[in-house]
């Protein structure tokens, strides 16, 4: 799979110096927010910079112009750019780094195959990525691990959609899972789970190369639905999920703002699923439904 990134440049034109960075600071947080809701998945920021990678013809152009054509921060504009990104060497710097161990309530450590980590009495979970999104470095991800550690998965079928690095495949069955079905339309994805679940010495994980409509010749019924994704994918794909629910399972979604939680809940009640839990991590959030 194929992506871009979108660049978009931050400018103060108000006149007003901004000593201690924090309207930029805002500015950024929109900036980022506008390009989640067209479809970008996972984002750099560089003082007046804001880079979102999308994937190829997932990009609502539409919807990134109007998003920043009323930029709300009084004083500032936003100008964009879309550029292809070459496939085998996006995330090569991301590669080469890593990326710090992440501690987890305090029961589990991730971490990746640079970083050798003391482990204390603590559980691991290894991460070989190629991709920053989906390592736990990343609100929405370390708030669903936070919901599998206190027994979301314990004994249950698991469907992990869009799997990324397969933290959450492998956070699962870790924690007592039966099985995981998981699936991912980028290749490198797909791969990178059936890897990392390798490495930590996982089994159980039946990993798929696709979107959504891999779900259509499903039979089986799933207890546990995964779900960290943008937030124009989940409302799309939301109707998938339920189908191939059990009845009183769970749904857990993020990838998305807490300002996007009611339009995304909305959708759930027509689907037959109530709001259970919501946790929210630094503007980020993450809903947890039941199907009734």
């Amino acid at each position: 799979m194929k992506y871009n990134v979108v660049k978009i440049k931050l400018s103060n034109n108000s006149g007003t110096p901004d000593s201690d960075g924090s309207l930029m600071e805002i500015a950024r947080e929109i900036a980022t927010a506008v390009a989640g809701e067209a479809g970008c998945e996972s984002f750099e920021e560089d003082d007046d910079l804001v880079s979102g990678y999308v994937q190829e013809g997932q990009l609502d152009e539409d919807v990134l112009k109007d998003g920043l054509a009323s930029f709300p921060v009084e004083g500032f504009s936003a100008e964009y750019k879309v550029e292809p990104v070459e496939d085998k060497n996006w995330n090569e710097e991301w590669e080469k780094k890593g990326f710090e161990p992440i501690e987890i309530e305090g029961r589990c450590i991730v971490h990746d195959t640079l970083h050798p980590v003391e482990l204390n009495g603590m559980d691991e979970i290894v991460i070989d990525a190629v991709q920053a999104f989906g390592t736990g470095t990343h609100e929405t991800t370390r708030m669903i691990v936070t919901h599998i550690i206190g027994g979301a998965a314990r004994g249950k079928k698991v469907l992990d959609c869009g799997c990324g690095s397969g933290i959450l495949s492998i956070a699962s069955m870790k924690y007592g899972a039966q099985s995981v079905f998981a699936y991912d339309i980028d290749s490198w994805s797909s791969e990178n789970t059936l890897h990392n679940a390798e490495i930590n010495g996982i089994g159980g994980i039946d990993v798929h190369l696709g979107d959504a409509h891999v779900l259509d010749d499903v039979e089986d019924k799933f207890d546990l639905v995964l779900a960290n994704i943008n937030r124009n994918i989940l409302l799309a794909d939301m109707p998938a999920f339920a189908r191939v629910m059990a009845d009183g399972a769970s749904l857990v979604l993020s990838g998305f703002y807490t300002d996007d939680a009611p339009i995304l809940s909305e959708k759930a009640q027509t689907l037959g699923l109530e709001v259970e839990k919501q946790y929210e991590r630094n503007g980020w959030c993450c809903l947890v439904l039941r199907k009734n």
